[in-house]
């Protein structure tokens, strides 16, 4: 049995821990209301700061969480050290423009991010399951033609 089929993920950590800690960010983004169409759709609108404020919240949290596990050099659960890449501050070329423009679209139209598409499909609107195939899809797609593409 390999270290994948016995639930490690090939580092010594046990994957187990991310998929209950999966779990219970669905059930917190379906409280809150994340997961809403209509919430999404207030939010591209203007007419709402509920998603905002949410995205704002994780923002900012992350950014403390950062700096917190920077300034106390912290290591992994399983010990090995966090490594965080010092790059300055770069202006967005053509690339990130246009791609953010198009997963904005894709967002805006269906009405659901990629992220909280597990739960979505978990609550019953198994509908989305076309957007998760095509979100693979297109991944496998970027996968293929990667080399090729212009990266800064």
């Amino acid at each position: 049995m390999s270290a994948n089929e016995s639930g490690q993920n090939g580092r010594g950590e046990s994957n187990v821990i991310y998929a209950l800690l999966g779990v219970y960010l669905g059930v917190v983004f379906t409280g809150a209301e994340v997961v809403s169409w209509f919430r999404i759709q207030e939010m591209f609108r203007f007419q709402s700061f509920h998603m905002y404020g949410i995205i704002g919240s994780a923002v900012a949290v992350a950014a403390l969480g950062v700096a917190f596990l920077r300034r106390r050099d912290k290591a992994s659960l399983s010990g090995r050290p966090m490594e965080f890449p010092d790059s300055g501050f770069r202006s967005p070329g053509w690339q990130y423009i246009l791609g953010g423009t198009l997963f904005g679209l894709g967002w805006g139209l269906l009405g659901a991010c990629p992220g909280p598409l597990y739960v979505l499909i978990g609550n019953g609107l198994t509908v989305l399951v076309v957007a998760f195939v095509s979100a693979v899809l297109g991944a496998w797609c970027y996968g293929h033609v990667r080399s090729s593409l212009p990266h800064s």
